[in-house]
């Protein structure tokens, strides 16, 4: 099993897509500040888990996103 680090996101500014609706439902939002980690978090539950994702696999996911 891998030991996974625990980032210390207490000061993390968290922003919503701008391509989310007003209402706030079913949003991700993510953190800016880290060059290599990208973290995501469910705007309707922002004290519950948050996911973290390399910075590579974040990009190319997006990439992925905006081709469709």
């Amino acid at each position: 099993m891998r030991n996974i680090p625990e980032y210390d996101l207490s000061t993390a500014v968290w922003h919503k897509s701008t391509y989310s609706g007003g209402g706030g439902n079913e949003c991700l939002e993510v953190a800016d500040g880290n060059p290599t980690l990208v973290p995501v978090r469910d705007s309707k539950n922002p004290l519950g888990p948050k996911l973290a994702f390399r910075a590579e696999a974040w990009s190319a996911f997006v990439a992925h996103l905006k081709q469709d």
